[in-house]
């Protein structure tokens, strides 16, 4: 069984993976499996590079990941030609990570993605887990963590699905606006539940 771990910017999606993994539920990050696609050397950077030149690039050849995030927010057709470059690579990839899981014998394991419902990854899972957190949270947490200021990270979470839609596309929800103690106890509760699942199947 797969289940998809979604929620909007700094909702802390890989706070809740390492909690399930400490609990012995292996995942795949999306964002992780993204970075590895635009490695230096990889056909997509490739691309990036041709179409936006020298300025996507950092001295050593890596991509200036913050520079690409300003252009393609600013231009919403740039960032639809990123995703068709980097998502079809993204999820070949993605599978066969899930599949390697699959294979070492994992009671299920988790495909983490801020993109999930909007990449249609959801399709890839038999499950899709929300981590909710109120909006002002959310500001204030991607401000803090990506060092920028509320007009970038407002503008970061007006690109993403709202959280309304989001919520409403959820088969399960983890609140993570209260404590580390709640959150683990809804970690834990979901993770009885999916090993049942998936010994059901």
């Amino acid at each position: 069984m797969i289940v998809g771990v979604t929620g909007g910017i700094a909702s802390g999606k890989s706070t809740v993976a390492r909690a399930f993994a400490a609990l012995g539920v292996p995942w795949v990050d999306a964002d992780d499996v993204a970075r590895e696609v635009v490695e230096p050397g990889e056909p997509a950077l490739a691309e990036i590079a041709a179409r936006f030149g020298q300025r996507v690039l950092q001295a050593d050849g890596r991509l200036d990941r913050r520079a690409l995030r300003e252009i393609v927010f600013a231009e919403p057709s740039e960032r639809l030609w990123l995703e068709s470059v980097t998502h079809p690579r993204i999820r070949r990839r993605i599978v066969a990570h899930l599949e390697r899981l699959q294979n070492a014998g994992a009671p299920y394991v988790l495909l983490v993605s801020p993109l999930l419902f909007e990449s249609g990854q959801s399709e890839m899972v038999d499950r899709c887990l929300v981590i909710d957190v109120p909006e002002p949270l959310q500001l204030a947490r991607t401000a803090a963590r990506d060092d920028v200021d509320e007009q970038q990270a407002r503008a970061i979470l007006a690109a993403q699905m709202s959280r309304s839609e989001r919520l409403a596309r959820a088969d399960d929800v983890i609140d993570n606006s209260a404590s580390e103690a709640e959150l683990a106890a809804q970690v834990a509760e979901l993770d009885r539940r999916y090993r049942k699942m998936a010994a059901g199947r």
